[in-house]
């Protein structure tokens, strides 16, 4: 709240001598207490259609003058405040250019302690695909909006409903879970990396068209990689161990039979 006593046509009289409305020989008269109260009443209202308007134009005294306003007694006003964090921010980042990129001019330059380089090769699909990533963006986002890789679906976006499952040398992964920069040097492989050059399907793939596997298909592409994952592991299991396998990706339409019967199909002309 407003210090009321800021305005500077006011004195600086505490509250606590105005808590009643009768007379205070040793303070003030009581038509002095009204005249005063009423000033810091005017004042305070000014004061708040400063800061609503963001002005002193439109606020004039009772002599025709722009009110002057004093120091209040915490000099951090919102405005201030706002004005320090925003110039925080663009000394921390010019500093940040600074530092990072002016070292690159010495041989011996070496990265800050802390920071992450952006600019990083992913081997994707069988392909190196250079792309710059941000330090806390996830696999999933890098894939979908950067790469173009739009098989790979968001859903949950907490690694719950296995959607975004993509395989990280063979073994599947939640994307939406897994930081960018924890897979370079690292292969993925996401749906589309399943098919072969000449157009040739996934037998996984390929079975689940057979079976009908999909309804809606949203959580088709996780579906298929789980079951990818679970046959290069196990090329011939059990309807169990297949169920087991598929166990991390819900499917909202209930399909899961139409995917075991189609894991199970794979299996057998694998």
């Amino acid at each position: 709240m407003i210090a009321p006593w800021r305005y500077s046509g006011i004195k600086r009289i505490p509250w606590s001598e105005f808590t009643t409305f009768g007379p205070n020989p040793g303070v003030f008269t009581e038509s002095e207490q009204f005249r005063i109260l009423g000033e810091r009443h005017r004042a305070y209202d000014r004061e708040i259609g400063l800061m609503a308007n963001d002005t002193h134009q439109d606020v004039i005294t009772d002599t025709g003058q722009p009110p002057v306003f004093e120091e209040a007694r915490d000099p951090v006003t919102r405005r201030a405040f706002i004005k320090s964090v925003i110039a925080t921010g663009a000394v921390a980042s010019t500093g940040g250019l600074m530092l990072v990129g002016l070292s690159g001019c010495s041989d011996e330059a070496t990265q800050a302690a802390g920071s992450v380089e952006r600019l990083v090769t992913l081997n994707v699909n069988g392909k190196s695909r250079p792309v710059d990533v941000l330090p806390n963006e996830t696999l999933a986002m890098t894939l979908r909006y950067k790469l173009g890789l739009t098989g790979t679906k968001l859903a949950c976006d907490r690694g719950e409903c296995g959607a975004c499952t993509v395989l990280v040398d063979d073994v599947t992964h939640n994307s939406c879970s897994t930081l960018t920069h924890s897979v370079r040097g690292r292969d993925v492989t996401t749906v589309e990396g399943l098919e072969q050059p000449d157009g040739t399907l996934h037998p996984v793939q390929q079975a689940m068209i057979d079976e009908l596997g999909p309804q809606c298909g949203f959580c088709t592409p996780g579906q298929v990689m789980s079951g990818v994952a679970l046959l290069k592991n196990n090329p011939n299991p059990s309807r169990e161990e297949a169920r087991q396998g598929l166990a991390g990706n819900l499917c909202r339409c209930g399909a899961y039979d139409h995917y075991l019967n189609s894991i199970m199909r794979a299996a057998r002309v694998s």
